[in-house]
């Protein structure tokens, strides 16, 4: 079995939910997304590098998901959310990740 990082789970959720959200112009949708690449990203968080971690790095995701926003109005819509996205990734990575290598 393939393991995926948690970093490319938690990034292609930011960077997927926006997809499905603004393609198919439900929001709920992209909301599922979201929803179940993070908690599955948290899973892996959690059995990698404790609660603590996941905890935090969780926060780190719907922060990511809250900041986008606010971005967007300054850079754009998709640059928003590829930086929220790589952000989050590298956060998985230094924290998590690395660790499970």
């Amino acid at each position: 079995m393939v393991k995926v990082p948690a970093a490319a789970v938690a990034a292609s959720g930011l960077v997927g939910g926006y997809a499905v959200a603004r393609w198919t112009k439900k929001r709920p949708l992209g909301g599922a997304v979201l929803a179940v690449a993070g908690a599955a990203a948290a899973e892996q968080w959690r059995r990698q590098a404790g609660g603590r971690a996941a905890g935090a790095l969780s926060a780190a995701y719907v922060a990511a998901f809250a900041g986008s926003h606010p971005l967007a109005k300054k850079v754009g819509a998709w640059p928003a959310v590829f930086g929220v996205a790589g952000a989050v990734a590298l956060a998985s990575w230094a924290v998590a990740d690395r660790k499970a290598a």
